[in-house]
This record gives C-alpha cells, structure tokens and sequence, in this order.
C-alpha cells in the first residue's frame, strides 16, 4: 500500500508553517515532536502507520478555518481526524501533511426538543448523543460498535450504521445539518433544523465523503423517542447457510427487525468467553433478533420470528425476559470485536455489503476462501442489511501473513462485488479498499467522483491518498475530449 510521496516543497516549509500554526492556536495546541506525534501515526487501522508533519487541536470554527486558509495559502495537505476508531486508514497521516485533531470540539450545543433534533460538535462520542438526552426518552439511532468512542463527526464522514441501521437507517438518515470548512477556510452550512433542504442534496453528497471535501465542526442530528416495548431473540442454527437463509425469510415476510446480526461460531466462542452473555456454544451459526415498539406488536413479532426460524432449522431458540436481558445479548455482540482479539494476535475487519439472498453461497465461498488463503476467519455482521465484517485471523509477527490477510480480505471485496455488492457498507474506503475501487467503479466513474472532489477542493490538498486509486488533476478532468479536431455533440450549449 503506497501513499503519494512527500513533496520536497512542503517539508521545506515545515519550520515556517509550525510558526503560523502556532500564532493560530496557541499554547499546547501544535503538536510537532515525535513522541507526542505517535498518538496519531494510525487509526483503527493499525497495519499502516505514518508520523504525521505536525498535528494541531483547534477548539473553535474559527481557528479550524485559519488553519485551513494557511494551508491552503502554503499548499500543505491536511488529513481530518477524529476519535482515530477508523478501520479504513481514513485518518492515516501524511508525512507532509498537517493532521487536524477534532478532540476538543467535544460539546452538545443544543436540544430542540420540540423539533426533535440535537445540535453536537464533531467530537461528541455517538453515545454521549444518547446519553444527553435520554432523561425525556429519546435516543440517537445510529450505533456502531465503537459507539462508547467513535465520534460523530467520523460518523459523518463514514456514513456508519451499527445494529439498528435495518430499520432506522444509517448515519445520512439521521442527520439533518452540518457546519462545514472548506479548504480555503470558508464555513458554510447545509441544512439545519428543517426537515429538508431545496437544491441539491449537498448534505447527502458530504455525508460519507471521508474528510475529501470539507472539515465538519457542527452537527444537528435526529433524536427518536425510545421504543415502548424492545425485546430480543437469540436463534442458534446448525450452519451458517441456515442461518443466513433464516434472514432472508424473515425480511421476505415484511418483518423489519429493530437489528439483526449474526455471529458464527469462532466470535459466538470469543464473545461468550469474554462478556458471558449466555450464547449457545454448540451452534455454528446465532442471529440476535430485536423487535421494539407497542407491546402486543413485539409479542406478535416475536411469534412470526420464531416460526420462521424454526422452519429454517434452529436448534435453540431463546426470548429476552426483561431489559437486562436483552441488554446482555447484545453486549456480547457489542464486545466480539475486541473479544476476537483474545484469540488471535492480529486481525483484519472487513465491511463489504451483499444483497441479503446472497448470504448463503458468500458464507459458503468465504469458508473455501479462508482454506485456500490458510487463515481463520471469524464473521460478525448485520445480517440484516447484508453487511459483512469477516475478522481475518493472522499473525504479524509471521513473516507474509499480513500479505496473506490482505489478499484473503481483498478476495472476500471481491466476492461481494461480484454478487451484486460493493466495496464497503459502513467503514469507508480510506486507504483499505482505495485500490480496489476498480473492482465496482469503471474509469469514467472515478473520474466523475473527482470531478466533484475538485469543486470542493481543486488542488486535492483535504486528505490525498485515500479512495482513489489514481488521482488526476482537475485540469485534465476538467478538459473537453476533442476527436479529429471536433467535440462530441457540437449542437449543445457549452458553458
């Protein structure tokens, strides 16, 4: 995996841009010796890593669109960051580039209740947006694993889901507005507190744009009234295929779980061994299954469920009978990722996305895949909405395995896409799967997706190196294609 090399140009500058970032944000805020540099030489993708030039935490708007006006005066290049909880190297640094902590943009603004909206800084965790507001019942939807750390601002750029995104949507659907600094240091706004915007749909385009276009410094989110009634079901399945095929047949039946993940059996051992949540050990495959809302719906529900699971084969079936219950379920689920890590040394996390009747044969060729490429693999995804996170076992220490994890996950993107997939669900692209994009995009695809990156950043300065595998200039994108000395569709207007 190759970053762009450093320009001679910009590290030449460094002494002089350290002094102006320093008359921006004083105090401790420009952070330029390597020991303190380590903290952010990688994210959650941690078989990459890179000291960045210099790192600086702004605490307002307005030094974020200083700094950024100074870098885009010296032509520096900047890589946002967040909680660093990115498992797509999204917020690798680079060795010539300013890495811009968001950390201490760490305050809940506003509560509308009235509106049903909540105004956070980037830095607020996902969690801590539930936490704000759950005393009158409400709760924001969107909930990744990482939620006790993952940031909304990350969450923004990434576009993540979690457990419940089945049926409350993913992070696009529950935000409502951003403030945003574009390179040049201009803040704008999209949305707000209304329930849509006129034009064009700015905010779905920035919403997992991954720190290319602009740096987020606000939020205004959904909140939702907590459901009256949620209950959870644990369904055990002699296969994965069985399993798989148990998802499919409940959302062919109109049922819309409130989530529905699904853990094979090396993560169901891994996470019972470490949370004890009461998972069956003797199945090889277990779907959690929440149903909320009025009680005699979730009762309804829940008979539907687990009819149809046991039409699919499920050896055990087991209902949630009070919140602490259900709570216990889905805190082994919550944990299998670190959990995994008690098993295995290292390990790769997926996230690519299939269409749900696809699940079994995927499961299948991922088994056959895990044996040609002579490494474990542990699966723990949303079943619902077809999204995969394999965990691929290996050991760094061993010379060629991470090579071997990286080809095995590559494999595992490519299966997705050829069943009618793609890249990634919930992570994003970052520098994991940048060079696969020619997998699921054409030439003239790409080409397209920088053309919107140029309108928001022409001199591609806003975290280079990730998403696109080769990165053209916006003058050669920008060109007409002349063809024996005539353009195409001489009769249209040109502008």
């Amino acid at each position: 995996m190759l970053m762009p090399a450093p320009e001679k140009e910009i590290l030449a500058q460094r002494s002089m841009l350290i002094d102006e970032l320093r008359k921006i944000i004083p105090g401790e805020g420009v952070i330029v010796d390597e020991t303190s540099l380590r903290a952010y030489e990688c994210d959650g993708l941690t078989a990459y890593r890179q000291l960045p030039m210099v790192a600086v935490l702004p605490e307002t708007t307005a030094q974020v669109s200083a700094v950024l006006k100074l870098c885009d005066r010296m032509n520096v290049k900047v890589v946002p960051r967040g909680a660093g909880t990115s498992l797509s190297g999204g917020a690798l640094p680079l060795a010539d580039g300013v890495l811009l902590g968001l950390g201490k943009f760490n305050r809940v603004l506003d509560i509308d209740w009235d509106n049903r909206c909540a105004v956070v800084q980037p830095g607020v965790t996902n969690l801590g947006i539930t936490r704000a507001v759950e005393h009158r019942g409400f709760y924001y939807a969107p909930d990744p694993s990482s939620q006790i750390a993952c940031t909304i601002g990350g969450n923004v750029a990434e576009n993540s889901g979690g457990v419940h995104c089945l049926k409350y949507g993913l992070t696009t659907n529950n935000i409502l507005g951003v403030e945003m600094v574009l390179m040049n240091g201009e803040v704008v706004r999209l949305g707000g507190k209304h329930l849509d915007a006129g034009g064009y749909d700015l905010l779905g385009v920035i919403c997992g744009s991954e720190g290319l276009l602009g740096v987020i410094t606000e939020v205004t989110v959904r909140i939702l009234p907590k459901p009256a009634t949620q209950r959870a079901l644990l369904a055990g399945f002699p296969t994965s295929e069985a399993g798989g095929d148990c998802v499919a047949k409940i959302i062919a039946a109109g049922i819309i779980p409130g989530g529905m993940e699904m853990m094979d059996r090396p993560a169901i051992h891994a996470a019972e061994d470490f949370v004890h949540a009461g998972y069956p050990r003797d199945v090889e495959a277990l779907l959690i299954i929440e149903l909320d809302g009025p009680a005699a719906e979730v009762d309804d529900l829940l008979l539907r469920v687990r009819a149809i699971a046991d039409a699919c084969g499920a050896v055990t079936c087991r209902v949630s009978e009070s919140e602490d219950e259900r709570l216990t379920f889905w805190a082994g689920r919550k944990a299998a990722f670190p959990a995994v890590g008690r098993i295995s040394p290292d390990y790769l996390c997926m996230d690519g996305t299939i269409p749900r009747k696809a699940l079994p044969e995927v499961l299948t060729r991922m088994g056959q895949l895990s044996e040609k490429h002579g490494l474990r693999v542990a699966n723990v995804f949303h079943a619902g909405d077809g999204n995969l996170h394999p965990l691929i076992l290996y050991d760094a220490n061993n010379p060629g395995e991470l090579a071997r994890a990286e080809e095995f996950g590559a494999d595992i993107l490519r299966l997705c896409v050829e069943v009618g997939g793609v890249l990634t669900g919930e992570h994003g692209v970052g520098v994991e799967k940048r060079d696969l994009m020619p997998v699921m995009f054409s030439e003239d695809d790409l080409a397209q997706q920088q053309r919107l990156k140029c309108a928001f950043d022409p001199n591609h300065r806003l975290n280079p190196g990730k998403v696109f595998p080769v990165l053209h200039r916006c003058a050669e994108l920008g060109r007409m294609h002349v063809h024996k000395g005539k353009l195409a569709f001489p009769d249209l207007p040109r502008f």
